[in-house]
């Protein structure tokens, strides 16, 4: 407990100042009653009230100036606090092979929905991003609470070339989920953790998957991996002549399991084994906490003002008078 004006807490004198003058008081007329009559005497003339209940008005009404009197110092109380500022990070698979329909409607249109559903469970004052990958990554949607803006990412996600950078793709998030500041003061980087949507192919790119869950588990960003697609995924590509190619495009799982397990984060089979909270619930069992001030002058204005009002009342109903 602190105090933005302590120099008014002087005027706390006046309590025990006021508590003296009542002893006195109750004293001077208890040395009257005797002049008048024997105390012996005095029970069988009136009936006199045992003491805590003569005293117990008086007592609220001076705790309640005492609390009153704390208030005009601006008490200010200190409570910790969630910071709730965390990252996720979405990283979408767009290359050839998402066009595969056998997790329909699509493989990119599955992956689609489930960032979906972790725009709509993201917490209160965590932050999300989208990164897109296929031959290269980009991050379509820097961190942001803005979840209209993430939206409009996942929507405008489109599968393009074949290669599949997906390695480069997590250093990537990696990186972005670093690059979040904490709030003024705080000296911690917020958690962040990466979900990756993918059919687990790696045929492109300059870093291996052991590289990307070294440098996740580094950062202490665990990657949470999503394998979207089956063994028998097939995409049509159209070739010159009106013809058209079937390519076998089956989901790996391999690549996605050894950078979960060596980032730290989880593996999923498919899009139906992620619970978005789940999720949600891990990252927030790294979220720190901070100390917050509140003034509680208005607290303290209102627990005076009813210990007074409630020796007034007791006073009115016992004797017939405010204390």
């Amino acid at each position: 407990m602190s105090f933005a004006a302590p120099v008014l807490l002087v005027l706390l004198l006046a309590v025990p100042a006021a508590a003296f003058a009542y002893r006195a008081l109750d004293r001077a007329r208890a040395r009257r009653s005797a002049a008048w009559a024997p105390p012996a005497l005095q029970p069988n003339m009136v009936e006199r009230p045992p003491s805590w209940r003569r005293h117990l008005p008086t007592a609220l009404l001076l705790v309640g100036v005492a609390i009153l009197l704390v208030g005009f110092a601006r008490p200010k109380a200190s409570f910790t606090v969630s910071t709730q500022e965390a990252t996720l990070v979405v990283v979408l698979d767009v290359s050839g092979s998402m066009a595969a329909s056998d997790a329909p409607p699509s493989r990119l249109a599955r992956a689609k929905l489930l960032a979906d559903e972790f725009v709509r469970d993201l917490p209160h004052g965590y932050q999300m991003a989208v990164v897109s990958f296929s031959d290269h990554s980009a991050v379509v949607a820097s961190p942001t609470h803005d979840l209209a803006r993430v939206r409009a990412a996942i929507a405008a996600a489109r599968t393009g070339p074949q290669g599949t950078a997906l390695a480069d793709a997590v250093v990537r998030a990696v990186k972005v989920g670093q690059s979040v500041k904490g709030s003024p003061g705080s000296s911690k980087r917020p958690p962040a953790v990466v979900v990756l949507l993918s059919d687990g192919g790696q045929t492109a790119g300059r870093v291996t998957p052991q590289q990307a869950a070294q440098a996740a588990r580094r950062a202490g960003i665990p990657v949470a991996t999503v394998l979207v697609g089956t063994p028998g995924g097939v995409v049509t590509q159209k070739l010159q002549g009106g013809y058209s190619e079937r390519i076998q495009v089956p989901a790996e799982p391999t690549v996605l399991q050894a950078i979960s397990s060596g980032s730290g984060g989880r593996y999923h089979s498919s899009p139906a084994a992620v619970d978005p909270r789940q999720v949600y619930r891990a990252l927030g069992s790294r979220v720190g906490t901070r100390r917050k001030t509140v003034e509680v002058t208005a607290a303290a204005a209102a627990g005076g003002l009813a210990f007074m009002l409630a020796g007034a009342l007791l006073g009115g109903l016992w004797f017939r008078r405010v204390p």
